[in-house]
């Protein structure tokens, strides 16, 4: 975003820096004549609006491409920007077309209840009475994936198996999706079962107005018994910016009315819900806290009460690796009993196990239900993850040095080079400084600092930048702009891929001053 008046600027004080003619002592003056080359490249792009252009979206790459194959040269800086949004367009298009988004869950479900619910006068004559039996009672697998057809049409194949019990059966869809427009889509559902018939049904979804929207979804259900048409239809509308209301009316099998109200927050999801209908009427109001950490911690609980009985939820939530959420919910009801239900979200497949505990309210289930999975995970956490995740974030970091290495290399002599050639230029300013009682950099440091007591065994990685800084020095005023200040004059990439700071001690007007700032953060001294 310079200016051209700020490019001439910073031209013309790196070239008076490095100018070849002001070093007397050869090695200095290759150094130099390397370095003012260098800056002298940088400025014939920067000065013609075209090759900027052309180096702000593709870098040096695209200046380096004989002939320019990607566009014309003699385009303007406008067409070059629409000419990459083109390509950009056809690239995203072929991505589509190899995507397939496939989403699964795997359920597996266990009955648990004989740890708290057996009687021992019904085992006293039974061979290994001793141990508990548990076992998995049902599972369910389901998985979908997505064809792009055209940049609007999709198609959708899903499939899913269940079993409880010994008795199980599967069934398949096929979908076919159409955007119709900005403002809605249409879908086409076919379906075919082994415990169930043909099905076909339509979908259809609509923007009525900025803030409000219709689902409506109708199917035909064909069985021995017949056919049984199923309609549900949802009206949804924006209360405020972080509030949802939601009207459902399902008529078929299971007819319903159901009206609810979703808010969510940056810190916060609440949702409070009413339903009317056959065979069940319920009313439920849940919470969740997200907590601001890197782990994206959240706590929730929720009641909810009805014919059916009364249950109440409550468990939590975290982020174990970039890809993986674990979970773990415990659930207490009248007349459902205790279960402990975990879920293992990892990309875009979920594994689910829910545990039925026992079938009355045992404060002995409750308590091993919440405790249990909270000394497990917080062992498992210790012992298990945080050490693969430090390790693969080693292996990742020595991957990206090796990578880099030489190039690293290279930008540390071309700054070591650049303090060396800085030292006469910094004198003066230090000296202009000392006589207004201005801006001196006593010391500064960029890199990686380890100031938390937990990481106390990593290592410090800093390079001395307090020539560079003071040589920035004009007028009083030190200015660092929103970048990495590894590419500034007289710097390198200590660290490569870890997190760096600059630490300045300065003196202003006499006194001492210390500030510390995130590599990418903007930076002003003396502060206001």
């Amino acid at each position: 975003q310079a200016s051209q008046e700020e490019l001439k600027a910073a031209y013309r004080r790196l070239c008076m820096l490095y100018h070849p003619d002001k070093h007397r002592d050869p090695e200095l003056k290759t150094q130099a004549e390397r370095l003012f080359n260098l800056v002298h490249q940088a400025y014939e792009v920067l000065s013609d609006p075209q090759t900027r252009a052309i180096y702000d979206i593709y870098g040096r790459r695209g200046l380096e491409m004989e002939g320019w194959e990607v566009v014309e040269r003699k385009r303007t800086p406008a067409e070059i920007r629409e000419e990459f949004e083109r390509l950009q367009r056809e690239r995203e298009e072929r991505r589509l077309q190899q995507r397939t988004n496939p989403k699964g869950t795997i359920s597996v479900g266990i009955d648990a209840t004989d740890l708290f619910d057996r009687y021992e006068e019904e085992y006293e004559d039974v061979p290994g009475s001793s141990f508990p039996q548990i076992e998995i009672n049902k599972m369910h697998i389901s998985q979908s994936i997505e064809a792009p057809l055209t940049a609007t049409d999709t198609a959708i194949l899903s499939g899913n198996l269940s079993t409880q019990n010994g008795n199980g059966g599967g069934s398949i869809n096929l979908a076919l999706r159409r955007v119709t427009s900005a403002k809605g889509w249409g879908e086409l559902e076919f379906g075919a079962g082994d415990l169930q018939g043909p099905l076909f049904g339509l979908k259809i979804f609509r923007n009525l107005t900025p803030r409000c929207f219709i689902t409506t979804n109708c199917a035909l259900q064909f069985s021995s018994r017949g056919i049984r048409p199923g309609l549900t239809t949802v009206l949804a509308r924006n209360l405020d910016k972080n509030t949802m209301g939601y009207l459902q009316w399902r008529w078929g099998i299971q007819s319903a009315m159901n009206t609810s109200i979703v808010r969510d927050t940056k810190t916060s999801h609440f949702t409070v819900a009413l339903q009317l209908g056959i065979p069940h009427s319920f009313m439920m109001v849940s919470y969740q806290h997200k907590f601001q950490d890197e782990d994206q911690t959240r706590v929730k609980g929720s009641v909810k009460a009805g014919f059916f009985g009364t249950i109440v939820e409550y468990g939590a939530e975290r982020k174990i690796s970039r890809h993986s959420i674990l979970g773990a919910t415990v659930s207490v009801g009248v007349p459902q009993g205790v279960s402990l239900k975990i879920k293992l979200n990892r990309a875009s497949q979920t594994y689910f196990f829910p545990v039925h505990l026992t079938d009355q309210l045992l404060p002995s289930a409750v308590f091993y239900a919440t405790v249990g999975p909270l000394v497990v995970y917080f062992a498992m956490h210790r012992l298990v993850i945080r050490p693969y995740l430090r390790a693969q974030k080693e292996r990742e970091l020595e991957k990206q040095r090796e990578s880099t290495a030489s190039d690293i290399l290279q930008k540390k002599q071309e700054a070591e080079a650049a303090v060396r050639l800085m030292q006469e230029s910094v004198r003066r300013i230090i000296e202009a400084e000392e006589a207004r009682m201005g801006l001196i950099v006593v010391n500064a440091w960029y890199g990686k600092f380890v100031n938390d007591n937990s990481r106390k065994n990593e290592k410090v990685k800093v390079i001395d930048v307090t020539v560079p800084l003071q040589c920035l020095v004009k007028d009083s005023k030190l200015i660092l702009t929103e970048a990495s200040k590894a590419g500034l004059p007289g710097f390198y990439d200590p660290c490569v891929g870890e997190e760096k700071s600059l630490k300045v001690l300065y003196q202003f007007r006499g006194v001492l001053h210390q500030v510390m700032a995130a590599d990418n953060e903007a930076l002003r001294i003396p502060k206001q």
